[in-house]
């Protein structure tokens, strides 16, 4: 659901800098709208509540130590100031292809083309990674069944739900989210009533395991790096509701009012997590990395099953993400083909909900042929395509920030009163932004692991780039 700023036609693909935005979609192949506000509202605040989250930051506490709560302060400030362009782009300029069209318009069809499917592989792969993840916790509970199963039962329920009208996925979203809230708001309730010491059978921790256990830095400036680079991959995910917004009844009050409490769902959810955690469990406890760092103080505090609560909640968050990835990278994909950047064959919408189901199919197909390369070559070429996804989220981001700078000043020009949603110190926070970063990737390469996925997602935005200004030339010369 693209806006324009002016009425002059747009400039040829290839022009540094164009006058018009290029539309989303055509009239006639446009989603419609069908997100309700409740629905935006729920996504944006459960979008923030991952797998990554409950699962992945164990591995963060490990290698930081207390420190990690300041490494997810930091790069969550990135994310805020990333999302507070994005919303500024986004608020301006609802459109379900997000900041590939914000690319597009500022710096030409390639950067859209390079951003555009890259992200839609990152969510495509991670539709694979989330099926995997849920059928082994099932399996878990059901031993003797397949595994195969459960993967080819969650990826056929949540590409049908995706194939029906968009409400149905704003409706599994809407109650996925208000799970996962609840979850995370009864935890940190009882991790601050325990760290006051007034929860039953708990005493005050006070800064025993914060400062008394090789410090806050315990693995020195190495781990706090480590668990930067963590924290960040953590975040990733947060752009979906501004493609979800498109489809809203209000896109550019959806979009607004989800950036602007960004900030605040990040600090409690995110840094405030990272805090209860490291406080009420040591940091080098083995059950942070084997039980996940969730069910460590669960189980410290005394919860009955604590561990299986919190499977159940990662079951839940895998389920949405695996959601969220299909509704995200089948609108990605069919934004890319209806501004002629994709096989038109995707580009179909059809229904009374005007559901891109072919983009839908091909999205779950990838995904499926993702997860079958994970059991026929699991240590080659699926480890390959993870690699080639590990940065790609840094690489949006890149793009997002510089695609803002140059349509700050179009929209102060042209459209003044588009600017609902403004970056804070522009353009000197955009900057900090590009250079916090410039300065993740230079840090990746000071790792063997990131290292190597540093150099897949690079090979893979080069091997894009090309492709995308190679059709961009042609085009101009038609």
């Amino acid at each position: 659901m693209s806006r324009t700023l002016s009425s002059p036609p747009p400039p040829t693909a290839g022009s540094a800098e164009p006058t018009s935005p290029l539309p989303d979609t055509p009239p006639n192949g446009r989603p419609a709208g069908g997100l309700k506000q409740r629905h935006l509202s729920m996504i944006a605040l459960g979008g923030v509540i991952g797998a990554g989250l409950f699962v992945g930051s164990g591995a963060g506490i490990a290698a930081a130590g207390p420190s990690i709560v300041l490494a997810y302060a930091v790069s969550g400030l990135l994310v805020m100031f990333v999302m507070r362009m994005l919303g500024e782009m986004s608020a301006a300029n609802p459109a379900s292809g997000s900041f590939s069209v914000h690319a597009d318009r500022a710096l030409g069809s390639w950067a859209g083309f390079t951003a555009g499917w890259m992200f839609w592989i990152l969510l495509v792969v991670g539709v694979a990674i989330e099926a995997i993840g849920a059928a082994h916790i099932v399996q878990g509970w059901l031993p003797g069944t397949p595994s195969w199963m459960w993967v080819l039962l969650f990826m056929a329920l949540f590409c049908g739900t995706n194939l029906a009208a968009v409400s149905s996925f704003g409706e599994f979203e809407f109650w996925f989210a208000a799970l996962k809230i609840g979850a995370i708001a009864l935890f940190l309730g009882l991790g601050v009533l325990a760290i006051l010491g007034v929860l039953p059978g708990t005493d005050a921790p006070g800064t025993a395991h914060l400062l008394h256990e090789g410090g806050f830095l315990p693995t020195g400036v190495n781990g706090l790096l480590t668990g930067l680079l963590a924290s960040v991959v953590a975040y990733g995910g947060l752009e979906t509701v501004t493609i979800a917004a498109a489809e809203s009844e209000d896109p550019a009050r959806g979009v607004a009012k989800a950036v602007r409490t960004t900030m605040w769902r990040i600090g409690i959810v995110y840094v405030g997590s990272m805090l209860v955690i490291v406080t009420l469990v040591p940091w080098h406890d083995k059950a942070v990395t084997e039980s996940g760092p969730y069910a460590a103080v669960l189980d410290r505090l005394g919860v009955p099953g604590g561990g299986q609560i919190m499977n159940v909640v990662v079951l839940i968050a895998l389920l949405s993400a695996m959601n969220a990835n299909i509704y995200g990278s089948s609108r990605m994909a069919h934004s890319l083909v209806t501004r002629g950047q994709g096989p038109k064959v995707l580009g179909k919408v059809s229904g009374a909900g005007r559901v891109p189901r072919r983009a839908v199919l091909a999205s779950c197909g990838f995904g499926f042929f993702a997860v079958l390369l994970s059991y026929w070559w699991p240590t080659t070429v699926f480890a390959w395509l993870l690699n080639m996804v590990g940065a790609v989220v840094l690489v949006v981001w890149g793009f997002i920030g510089v695609s803002q700078l140059r349509l700050r000043r179009r929209l102060e020009r042209e459209a003044p009163g588009k600017l609902v949603v403004r970056m804070w110190a522009f353009p000197v926070l955009t900057w900090v932004t590009l250079a916090g970063v410039a300065g993740t990737l230079v840090l990746m390469t000071l790792d063997t692991d990131t290292r190597v996925q540093l150099y897949s997602t690079g090979g893979l935005a080069v091997a894009l780039a090309v492709t995308g200004y190679v059709r961009q030339r042609a085009a101009e010369k038609r």
